[in-house]
């Protein structure tokens, strides 16, 4: 039987579990690099049975699945991945399956990219390297007003740092409840609101046909000129075509983005040349002790069902 690992970008698979326990069952084949056109994918692993993904790098939608006859276990990273037609998958036989995750890298991240952004840190460093010094000047955060779309669990840990640093903390979703926002501290808003009164937005909601294109060029216009706007959740959550707009024509002051409709971003592609962004390759899950649950997981997947007792289901067989 066959596995492959997909996706492996930095090629450290091999690195955060220990693959020897299913080796001698199993033969295990890593890709390092990204193919998106489904016709190559196909040829790529019509011989595989077992499918490694992580998250929705390479997405499985049924086109696909239906083009691959030996396939019988996909194992996801992480136990959500919309990347996978679950149905298309159960119709085909195939059992997919994730793994435990380490939940608040993406959180750590978020405010990484705020505080370049405040501060100034990528272009800066860059100028020092160059051998200038002090080219811009920073904003605080004490007293700013740090916009939320999304109080889950990353939403809500962002939300508490923020009240560390001095911050006027404000939320909007479309299921949040005043009892919600209560709980953690904040002032629940309308959507205008939080695009008006937001120094700094950041969006930790799940991508769904509802949210999908949440955030329009109407709503980008709202904001302030001096705002930031943070994306670490999925791309299509916001119009990717309005944010370049906006962020071009200097209208908003910047974005700190790490996803993108289409990843990996195109060599050519328009957020690679704007002076006002921090651009990171979708890191928020790329974090060491995530990448060992992540592995692990899959060789505890892998193993539990070649032994026939498949664990972590997602597509509930």
């Amino acid at each position: 039987m066959q596995l492959a690992i997909l996706d492996d970008y930095q090629e450290i698979s091999g690195e955060y579990a220990d693959w020897s326990h299913i080796s001698q069952q199993v033969q295990i084949k890593v890709f390092s690099d990204h193919i998106s056109e489904e016709n190559e994918i196909v040829k790529r692993l019509q011989d595989f049975s077992i499918i490694c993904v992580m998250r929705e790098r390479t997405p499985f939608p049924r086109t696909l699945i239906e083009k691959l006859p030996n396939l019988k276990l996909i194992v996801s990273s992480g136990m959500r991945n919309l990347g996978i037609d679950l149905q298309a998958a159960k119709d085909n036989d195939v059992i997919v399956c994730g793994t435990k995750s380490f939940g608040m890298p993406t959180a750590e991240l978020t405010w990484g990219l705020i505080l370049g952004l405040a501060r100034q840190i990528p272009s800066e460093d860059k100028n020092i390297r160059l051998g200038g010094w002090q080219n811009t000047v920073g904003v605080g955060l004490e007293g700013k007003t740090l916009g939320i779309a999304g109080l889950g669990k990353l939403g809500s840990r962002v939300a508490e740092i923020g009240k560390v640093f001095g911050m006027k903390v404000i939320g909007w979703s479309q299921n949040l409840t005043q009892d919600r926002c209560d709980d953690l501290g904040i002032l629940l808003v309308g959507k205008d609101e939080l695009m008006k009164q937001s120094d700094f937005l950041t969006i930790h909601l799940i991508l769904s046909e509802r949210t999908h294109g949440l955030f329009q060029r109407e709503d980008l216009l709202l904001m302030k000129p001096t705002a930031y706007i943070i994306n670490t959740a999925r791309g299509p959550i916001i119009n990717e075509e309005a944010l370049i707009e906006v962020l071009q024509n200097k209208i908003i002051g910047g974005a700190g983005i790490d996803v993108y409709g289409e990843e990996p971003l195109p060599y050519d592609h328009p957020l690679r040349g704007l002076n006002n962004t921090i651009v990171t390759p979708h890191l928020g899950y790329v974090e060491k002790v995530n990448y060992e649950f992540y592995h692990n997981g899959y060789v505890e997947a892998v193993s539990a069902f070649l032994n026939g007792d498949p664990k972590n289901l997602i597509n509930g067989y």
